[in-house]
């Protein structure tokens, strides 16, 4: 298997709305190359697109036990965790992440969780989808 080809098929699923497909071709990476970011994030968002929220954790805390200081993969993580109610928890994964990140490289992550935490302390109501 080549596991470019497989990844770039599972993207161009994803783009397409195939969630389905794009999973089997990213479960056979991973069967590969467990530890392949590419296919784990995608992998991560997918079912996240698909609103299996339990899924999703599960993938992006793999994500950051590889890589704790990358912000996508805790974005990916709170925004999971914020969705299944899980407020607390989400907002020790901004706790955790702020206390493993390279504040020079992820200065835009680092920017969006302080939004996030202003938008809490007043009292608004936090759509993770619309922040500003």
């Amino acid at each position: 298997m080549n596991i470019e080809e497989t990844i770039q098929k599972a993207k161009q699923f994803v783009d397409e709305g195939l969630h389905d497909e794009a999973r089997m071709c990213l479960l056979e990476v991973l069967k590969e190359e467990a530890t392949n970011k590419a296919a784990l994030i995608m992998l991560g968002g997918s079912y996240f697109s698909m609103e299996k929220y339990a899924e999703a954790e599960m993938v992006f805390e793999r994500l950051i036990l590889l890589e704790p200081g990358i912000g996508q993969f805790s974005i990916g993580l709170f925004n999971t965790l914020w969705r299944m109610n899980r407020q607390e928890e989400a907002l020790e994964e901004i706790k955790r992440f702020l206390s493993h990140a390279d504040q020079e490289v992820e200065n835009d992550t680092i920017s969006q969780y302080i939004a996030i935490i202003n938008h809490i302390d007043n009292g608004d109501n936090l759509d993770v989808d619309n922040l500003d």
